[in-house]
């Protein structure tokens, strides 16, 4: 994470996914873990007084925040078409990994019960590819966004500005005219 993002982050849409996802399945076990402990207290067996709940609590909360401002950075710089199933893929894959290895959640259970979770999950990835595979390409914004409009401005612009409760209108001519500039793109400045 501290090598690779700052170096191939904004090239390769795996650096920011990978964390996000590995950090993801890491906060989807400590969640576990801290469900865990709350299911014991509330049987009785008070889980407040040791450490382990509070260092899990803590990893949820930090592996929380790690995976929202990798997300946010990969959706930041990629496309949000791909990063999406990407991200579901991976986080997904990860998750049942980590599940598997942490908890033994296939300990108990028959080779066709493992079997069919298996082809459940296949399922779902074959669908995802099938989606996003057989997706029309979004219509690209021409360069020049004025350009798509079809009517010529009119020769006079008409203005009404309201902030801070003050109001200012253009002097020359009260009444507005029935052609009405269409705001296409706002723009913010700091």
């Amino acid at each position: 994470m501290l090598y690779c993002a700052p170096r191939y982050g904004q090239t390769n849409i795996m650096i920011y996914v990978g964390i996000c996802s590995v950090i993801g399945s890491l906060t989807v076990m400590s969640i576990k873990a801290v469900g865990i402990a709350i299911k014991l207290t509330i049987q009785g067996v008070n889980q407040a007084g040791y450490f382990q709940t509070w260092m899990f609590v803590t990893v949820s909360a930090i592996c929380l925040i790690i995976q929202l401002v990798y997300l946010n950075k990969a959706l930041d710089t990629f496309n949000t078409a791909l990063v999406s199933p990407i991200y579901y893929a991976m986080f997904t894959t990860l998750t049942i990994l980590a599940s598997a290895i942490m908890f033994k959640d296939w300990s108990g259970q028959s080779a066709s019960i493992i079997a069919s979770e298996t082809c459940g999950f296949l399922t779902v990835l074959a669908g995802i590819i099938v989606l996003h595979s057989t997706k029309e390409p979004d219509q690209n914004l021409s360069p020049d966004l004025y350009a798509s409009l079809t009517a010529p401005l009119p020769p006079k612009i008409y203005w009404h500005i309201q902030g801070n409760g003050d109001v200012g209108k253009q002097k020359e001519d009260e009444s507005l005219p029935c052609d009405f500039i269409t705001v296409v793109r706002q723009d913010y400045f700091v």
